[in-house]
């Protein structure tokens, strides 16, 4: 009988190695063909003219088979070249996965909704047939954290975050992009990566490497695509010289993520804890350092350390007039001008007295003004921010769209200098249909082009360039801005150098020399496209030498030297590239970073003008170590990182030797720390002279202050405690009623907005929960640990389980939330639109409007067990028959509270689902009240069943 050994692929002794192991489809397909061997040779065994001609390998004879061995390797073989391999393609956003989908398969494709959307299709891939499956990444799949021991701001010594273990989590746990990676990469032979082509694409690229499971050793094929557009072309030409991910480049994006979360984390940590709190007009709930934002506010303050310390000088300036063949010209003085009044009349004298002006020169030059390299990132922030208004962080949006819907190239590159091989005639027959640019498109192509100006190539991307024509309509004013400037300069790049004829005629009168200077531009060139670069065009009439003119007036003008404006958002961008700090990725995120935490403002013009905070805290730097603040530090941070990118470091070794340097700066930042606590104390006010008296404090009597400025907070000046109280809302005292746990009289907080809700709170218990159990409390981010305690987060009135207090979730709490686990609890100062809201999510529920008092009681519902509510309904609108305004019922069981009730939600409210009725959980473990029910929905109000 013939025999087929088919084993695991790790046994040696497997007569036939499958590698696709992985592969489902793969394996049916080998089973059914050897299915299909195992029929055919036993018709050939049952055939005797057939059965002569063969013999088969058997225990006893050991004889080779010829016909049947050969066909059955002529079967294998034919399986396995016809057989569909399988590809997977992962973008960095979703519609960069659309756009090559579309390109690959022709539009021709199937689309699913997964956690990024998968497009399926069949194609070719390197000769061979493929089922591709294209999907995406949203940016980082993983961001770099301490672990949850480290978590602790007052268990955990900032010093020790040097040494402190890093680990990654996933940057966006809700969309579950891992997960989807890993299930969508089963079965797949090849991974193809489609990131963004810089080192944090390439650290991306590493991530779903991860993610998915493949490796070079399992014999599946990882691949890497560098692109810069999604045109069809460009995608087409990266598909057929696809590369490998490049690990370096991943582990030099890895060492900066730890370095600059070690080192960011340990200071801001100590600086917050040791300022925050400390006076009463810091506004700042957290007070932060960052290795590449802390220099880029150091540019900003030094400027303002300029003007502040400017000191104005009176000058005069000599300026003759003539009057010559109709034109009044205006003569510049050689000298330019003089800082002493009484020289500056003695030569005014002078030439007043000799009256005329003899023409000692005349000189004719052809110049040119060169047209400009290719466009980089870090110009297209600069004009953006100049001419167009738009900051650098708006910019790189909008920039990104454009990329995104394929209207430009990559826009982060710092290559001013394009490729040999790039293909302008294409890009500009791209534009010739264009409405605004088109015509000027066709002239560059009909009269041939000029080739650009020698940029610099980085060796990232080339410079920022149209890809397709658009229209203003279709993108939207602030895009269609950029769009149209980065079209301008691309078919400037083209265009000829702008050619002009200065003519400078040269005076002399009292021994004193004078000139005047004309332009007139003879080939407009670029500037016919950029027409805001354009010369500024001044005719002069002919003078010849020797001739003499008479003088019609002298001025001698005063003025003031003038200190520098305030850096603008472009002058910041240039200095931030010349000192290294940051890259064309993130430049615009640390300028981003400094305003948003209110240590610079932007200002008319986009000035950067520094608040109080910043210069103190940039002044407190210089004070203790410069090197904190001063670019160089980034320098040598980026230097050590671009070394590890290049193969030539080990990351390992160059993150612990920079966190080492910064280690003993912290430290000794840590000792001298007095030297800025003085700078803030002359800037800012002590708690004891801020804010307003509010409230009595439960332990002295006495009454507190309320500060307004975050982080919002009461200080007690007798007991020098400080209580923080919720960061959003209004806060104001509570009727003069008291905390029966502590005696701090209580306050009302009212959250904004038409919805908000309104909530009393004990200051001290908010601070400070009595109860053990309470595992959320108000205020809490709702990822990471809650349970412990940040400014503004607490126990108001409405988690608290007191079983006696009137203002508790006890006594106030009327029934179980339908929407979540919390319970839902009257709101006290509602009147006269009375309302429950839910403690822990948006929930709202409207009561009977008008009424003139509605209270919870201290009964129950026989049938629902939750509280029973008394109404006092207005005399003239009562819905009582005989005129009876009391009523005392449940809102889900009596039927006429029932009816009178409407269900409302937040502005942020999301529902996860129908709840029967019974008894939700509320925070920290204690149960909402209402028992559990298997009735249908109402249709009328959502929780009329839970």
């Amino acid at each position: 009988m013939c025999c087929l050994a088919l084993t695991n692929s790790n046994d040696k002794k497997t007569i036939f190695h499958f590698k696709e192991k992985n592969h489902h489809a793969l394996a049916c397909s080998f089973l059914a063909g050897v299915a299909d061997v195992i029929g055919f040779a036993l018709v050939c065994m049952s055939r005797p003219a057939i059965k002569e001609h063969m013999m088969f390998m058997t225990p006893g004879n050991g004889k080779v088979v010829d016909f049947l061995g050969a066909f059955i390797g002529a079967l294998f073989g034919w399986m396995f070249t016809n057989v569909e391999v399988s590809e997977y393609i992962v973008a960095e956003k979703p519609s960069i996965a659309l756009s090559i989908a579309s390109v690959l398969s022709a539009s021709q494709m199937s689309t699913r909704r997964g956690s990024t959307e998968v497009h399926e299709f069949d194609a070719m891939f390197l000769g061979s047939r493929a089922h591709y499956k294209v999907t995406s990444v949203i940016g980082h799949v993983f961001s770099v954290d301490f672990p949850a021991a480290f978590q602790d701001w007052t268990n955990t010594n900032p010093s020790d975050l040097f040494q402190a273990p890093v680990l990654k989590k996933e940057t966006n746990p809700k969309a579950h992009i891992c997960r989807h990676l890993s299930q969508e990469a089963r079965g797949c032979t090849h991974l193809v990566l489609w990131l963004d082509c810089d080192r944090e694409g390439e650290n991306i690229c590493f991530e779903v490497i991860e993610c998915t499971g493949f490796h070079t050793n399992d014999g599946r094929r990882i691949y890497r695509a560098r692109f810069s557009s999604v045109t069809e072309k460009d995608i087409l030409k990266a598909m057929n010289s696809l590369a490998e991910p490049n690990r370096d480049e991943a582990l030099a994006v890895d060492a900066r993520q730890e370095i600059d979360l070690k080192v960011g984390v340990a200071f801001t940590r100590f600086q917050t804890s040791y300022f925050n709190g400390k006076y009463g007009n810091l506004d700042a709930r957290v007070i932060s350092y960052g290795p590449c934002q802390t220099p880029t506010l150091g540019f900003c303050v030094y400027r303002y350390l300029q003007i502040t310390m400017f000191k104005p000088e009176k000058f005069w300036m000599l300026h003759p007039y003539i009057m010559y063949k109709g034109y009044e010209l205006k003569l510049e003085w050689e000298r330019s001008r003089l800082f002493d009044a009484d020289v500056a009349a003695m030569f005014r004298n002078r030439i007043m007295g000799d009256g005329t002006m003899r023409v000692v020169r005349v000189s004719e030059k052809l110049e040119s003004k060169g047209r400009p390299s290719g466009l980089n990132t870090v110009n297209l922030l600069k004009v953006a921010s100049s001419a167009l208004g738009f900051g650098p962080q708006l910019a790189m949006q909008l920039a990104e769209r454009l990329y995104t819907q394929g209207f430009i190239s990559y826009p982060r590159t710092e290559s001013t200098a394009y490729p040999s091989s790039f293909d302008f005639r294409g890009t500009l027959g791209a534009l010739v249909h264009n409405p605004v640019f088109g015509d000027y498109a066709q002239k560059l192509l009909t009269e041939s082009y000029n080739k650009p100006k020698a940029g610099t190539d980085a060796g990232d991307h080339p410079p920022i360039t149209p890809m397709r024509s658009a229209c203003e309509d279709s993108l939207g004013n602030d895009a269609w801005k950029l769009y149209q400037y980065i079209c301008q300069h691309f078919l400037g790049t083209l265009s000829p150098d702008c050619k002009y004829r200065r003519i400078k005629v040269e005076f002399e009168s009292g021994g004193e020399q004078f000139q005047c200077v004309g332009q007139l531009a003879t080939v407009k060139g670029f500037t016919s496209i950029m027409p805001w670069l354009a010369i500024s065009e001044n005719n002069l009439p002919e003078f010849a030498v020797g001739e003499k003119i008479e003088i019609s007036k002298v001025d001698l003008d005063e003025g003031n030297t003038s200190p520098p404006d305030y850096l603008s958002e472009s002058e910041l961008i240039s200095l931030m590239e010349k000192h290294g700090i940051g890259t064309d990725a993130s430049i615009s995120v640390h300028i981003n970073n400094i305003c948003e935490r209110n240590y610079v403002q932007v200002q008319a013009g986009r000035r950067l003008v520094p608040t109080p905070l910043g210069i103190s805290l940039i002044r407190g730097y210089q004070c203790i170590d410069s090197d904190l603040c001063l670019p160089d530090i980034r320098s040598f941070i980026e230097h050590q990182i671009t070394l590890v990118a290049k193969g030539q470091a080990d990351h390992s070794m160059v993150v612990q030797h920079v966190l080492e340097q910064f280690r003993r700066k912290f430290s000794y930042f840590v000792n001298q720390i007095e030297n800025m606590d003085a700078l803030f104390e002359a800037q800012f006010s002590p708690l004891s002279d801020s804010g307003r008296l509010l409230s009595k404090c439960g332990k002295c009597l006495r009454y507190m202050k309320y500060i307004s400025t975050q982080p919002a907070r009461l200080y007690c000046g007798t007991c020098e405690e400080v209580y923080y109280v919720p960061q959003k809302g209004t806060v104001k005292l509570y009727k003069e009623l008291t905390c029966p746990l502590d005696n701090f009289e209580l306050l009302l907080c009212s959250m904004p907005g038409p919805e908000g809700k309104s909530f009393p709170l004990c200051p001290y218990c908010y601070n400070c929960p009595p109860f053990e159990g309470i595992d959320a409390f108000f205020g809490a981010p709702k990822t990471g640990d809650s349970s412990k305690l940040g400014k503004g987060v607490g126990m108001p009135c409405f988690l608290c389980p007191h079983p006696t207090c009137p203002h508790s979730v006890i006594a106030q709490g009327v029934c179980a939330c339908p929407e979540c686990s919390g319970t839902l609890v009257l709101d006290p100062v509602s009147a006269p639109k009375w309302r429950l809201y839910c403690n822990m999510c948006n929930c709202l529920v409207s009561l009977p409007e008008g009424a003139h008092r509605i209270s919870t009681t201290q009964d129950k519902c026989p049938e629902c067990d939750s509280t029973i509510i008394e109404v006092d309904f207005n005399k003239k609108t009562t819905p009582l028959k005989e005129g009876a305004t009391l009523h005392k019922g449940c809102i889900l069981c009596d039927e006429l509270l029932h009816s009178l009730v409407e269900m409302k939600h937040g502005r942020s409210f999301s529902r996860h689902g129908r709840r029967g009725r019974g008894r939700g959980r509320g925070r920290g473990g204690y149960r909402g009240r209402g028992r559990s029910n298997n009735k249908q929905q109402d249709p009328k109000m959502s929780f009329r069943d839970f």
